[in-house]
């Protein structure tokens, strides 16, 4: 049955809102591991955590949508502090702010009949200490580039590592 659905959802070019976060947390885990642990859920404050609790959160879009409109859709990701979240998907733990150390925005920029999510060269990413973060609800991939350069996946993992090191000074 898992061959079945896996065939199905990814045995063809892939453009769908349902599976484009899983697939950019995806990429973005064989960039970052072992050093950093996937560890996204329903409900997870942070999709990425290292052994010292260093947390990384994903926010994705994509030019491309499931549905057409004609042109590429305009990337907006939501970075609203949160009232709290869920410590080890038990607990909830009451704490306003942003419960992630760093931020990757993934943008999938490609728009047209080669526009397919699976293909991690079509990606860029940019990587955003919180504390670089205006405080705004939503964030526009416009803004994002005045604060981080966009890399490709082969420098993600490089990337990250600088911004650990300028977070933890």
């Amino acid at each position: 049955m898992i061959t079945k659905v896996s065939q199905v959802a990814f045995g063809k070019p892939l453009v769908t809102n349902v599976l484009r976060g899983h697939v950019a947390e995806a990429i973005i885990a064989l960039a970052l591991e072992p050093e950093w642990t996937w560890c996204s859920a329903d409900y997870a404050g942070w999709d990425f955590e290292r052994a010292d609790g260093l947390r990384l959160e994903v926010k994705q879009s994509a030019a491309m949508q499931s549905w057409s409109t004609g042109k590429p859709s305009k990337a907006i990701f939501d970075v609203a502090a949160r009232t709290g979240y869920w410590e080890g998907g038990t607990e909830w733990i009451a704490k306003e702010g942003r419960p992630a150390h760093l931020y990757v925005f993934a943008h999938h920029g490609v728009y047209g009949d080669h526009a397919d999510h699976r293909d991690p060269a079509q990606w860029e990413f940019y990587v955003v200490p919180t504390s670089a973060l205006p405080d705004v609800k939503q964030i526009s991939l416009s803004r994002i580039k005045l604060i981080a350069a966009a890399v490709p996946m082969i420098d993600l993992a490089t990337t990250v590592e600088k911004a650990v090191h300028a977070i933890s000074r």
